[in-house]
């Protein structure tokens, strides 16, 4: 697996995976996307904010500071960037397979005054991270669930952690709400079955994938079996009442684009023509022109430490 592989779902259903449908092997077009990735990352700071203050208090460091941090399937180094800035001892390596994020976390670092301290590492997930090296705290958000054997690249993120670190995946929470249940076209609940077609994808998406196997996401329970100790959760939730502002718009009809691409053909009829609907940007029942579009979404991360 490639490191960009999970970025396409970094910011909103539940395994978290609007963006491309999982049927969708269209050539992507990393300039596009990258762009809407680093919109991602603009939106959900807070969020990142609050996990990472979370994770300071979690730390069991002798030397009370955190000196590395690997930001592992970093895309375009948002989390990097911010752990850069939280953690203003350390060195922050954003670890990824695709170079035209890679580029764009450099970037991005410079132009957030942290380039001194926020380096990049072209790696495939999980074989390269033997050459990534260890560090004291190491975040994933949405990579693991793209590697056949979960188990073992939680295995081998924990063996990489130092004495006293904490290892922390960004894996699971709540699907994006961002209309209401009854919209005015269509059926009423378009959502709850996007929702559903997407886990069908999802079910199929890891089936295919290169040594799959079956695991049970009981996430802190892989932490713990990885060696590590006091494995916990926390929920960070991204509220954004409606009218939802232009950017985040964006976002959430490019997202839906994707999706419609990759999966209408799960859905009826009806369905894609509310799709349609919603995706026209003319249509004043579409959601960049609607007034009841909001973002609702919750991100979980799993944490633990590797004893001293």
């Amino acid at each position: 697996m490639t490191g960009h592989q999970h970025t396409h779902a970094n910011h909103t259903h539940g395994h978290t995976h609007s963006g491309p449908g999982y049927a969708d092997h269209s050539p992507m077009d990393w300039a596009a996307f990258g762009q809407l990735l680093e919109l991602s990352a603009d939106l959900h700071t807070p969020a990142v904010e609050q996990a990472a203050e979370w994770l300071r208090g979690l730390l069991r460091l002798d030397e009370g500071h955190v000196r590395r941090a690997l930001d592992v399937g970093s895309g375009p180094g948002g989390a990097a960037c911010l752990f850069a800035r939280a953690f203003p001892d350390a060195e922050v390596v954003a670890v990824d397979g695709t170079p035209e994020l890679l580029a764009r976390a450099r970037e991005r670092a410079a132009r957030l005054g942290v380039a001194d301290r926020v380096r990049t590492h072209l790696a495939e997930l999980p074989d390269g991270l033997a050459e990534v090296g260890d560090a004291e705290l190491i975040w994933s958000s949405k990579a693991v669930h793209h590697l056949g054997d979960q188990r073992g690249a939680v295995d081998r993120l924990a063996a990489a952690l130092r004495p006293g670190g904490v290892l922390a995946l960004a894996e699971g929470g709540l699907p994006l709400r961002a209309l209401p249940r009854d919209i005015g076209i269509g059926r009423p609940g378009l959502q709850a079955r996007l929702d559903a077609v997407q886990e069908e994808g999802f079910t199929e998406m890891r089936a295919a994938l290169p040594d799959a196997k079956e695991t049970v996401e009981d996430w802190p329970a892989m932490l713990s079996a990885a060696g590590l100790t006091g494995a916990t959760s926390r929920t960070f939730l991204l509220d954004l009442p409606a009218p939802l502002d232009a950017p985040a718009r964006r976002l959430l009809h490019a997202d839906l684009t994707r999706l419609a691409e990759g999966l209408a053909d799960r859905l009826d009829a009806t369905d894609r023509a509310t799709l349609d609907r919603l995706l026209d940007p003319d249509d004043e029942a579409g959601l960049l022109r609607r007034p009841d579009v909001f973002w609702l979404s919750a991100q979980t991360v799993h944490a633990a430490v590797r004893p001293r």
